[in-house]
């Protein structure tokens, strides 16, 4: 039975997780409309980030937070917007380098995996 529901709190666990990964990118998207003169304006970015905000915090009020995903969940964010960050940049690179943005990303998904446990070696049964 505690399988099941661990099974349940994971897949909720990653559901928020992307959500913030949206949210991120939804937001530097927006940041960059309004700070770079190339963009042009769209308005699914406004859209998709109400819409991951309002479902993160659903998400947050239906069910219990295990002590990780909130710095987890702040990681992917900054994932998502510097992600979106660097790929903006390579459209346009008179924009500037997406060099530390790409280093930024590249770290904190290093600090995810930890984290949430995909650089683990898994036990071998015989």
């Amino acid at each position: 039975m505690s399988n099941e529901t661990n099974q349940v709190d994971r897949g909720s666990e990653k559901k928020t997780l992307v959500l913030a990964v949206i949210a991120g990118i939804c937001g530097d998207a927006m940041l960059s409309w309004l700070t770079m003169s190339d963009v042009s304006f769209s308005i699914f970015p406004l859209i998709a980030l109400v819409l991951a905000v309002q479902a993160l915090y659903q998400e947050y009020l239906s069910k219990p937070v295990s002590e990780d995903i909130p710095l987890v969940g702040l990681a992917c964010f900054f994932v998502g917007a510097f992600g979106h960050s660097a790929f903006i940049k390579a459209q346009y690179p008179e924009a500037g380098s997406n060099m530390f943005a790409i280093f930024v990303t590249l770290g904190l998904l290093a600090w995810i995996g930890k984290k949430v446990g995909f650089m683990e070696r898994k036990a071998q049964t015989d």
